[in-house]
């Protein structure tokens, strides 16, 4: 079933839920959330948070079940290729950022996103040269 910009799709709708919850998480662990997806032709950043002047680039993964290893090894090597590429498109047009440090991080939510969800953090998750 697709979606619509007034309905989305249930897909859909897990995600931004899944998003607002790593947001709300993030901000708890005392990160700011600068930036809320991100798009561009390229690809799509979940959030950008700045964690006392670190950029972080955070990739949300939420899985229903945990079935082929769960949400964060869903993170593929494409995946992350897209994100760097998508992250010096940012950098390209914030000149605020420009120079700052930037991490990777993903955060993994494994059920429903909502409160007896299992999230897990991983900081500086993977490495683009």
């Amino acid at each position: 079933m697709h979606g619509t910009a007034d309905h989305p799709s249930p897909r859909a709708a897990n995600g931004a839920a899944a998003e607002r919850l790593a947001a709300r998480f993030l901000a708890s662990q005392g990160l700011t959330v600068v930036v809320r997806n991100f798009r561009c032709r390229i690809g799509e950043i979940d959030l950008i948070c700045d964690d006392r002047g670190t950029l972080v680039i955070v990739e949300v993964r939420q899985r229903g079940r945990a079935d082929f290893g769960g949400a964060l090894h869903s993170v593929t090597a494409a995946k992350r290729r897209r994100i760097a590429r998508t992250t010096a498109r940012f950098l390209l047009l914030s000149r605020r950022w420009r120079d700052a440090r930037v991490r990777f991080d993903v955060i993994g939510i494994d059920g429903p996103p909502d409160d007896r969800a299992r999230l897990t953090w991983v900081r500086d998750a993977f490495r683009c040269g």
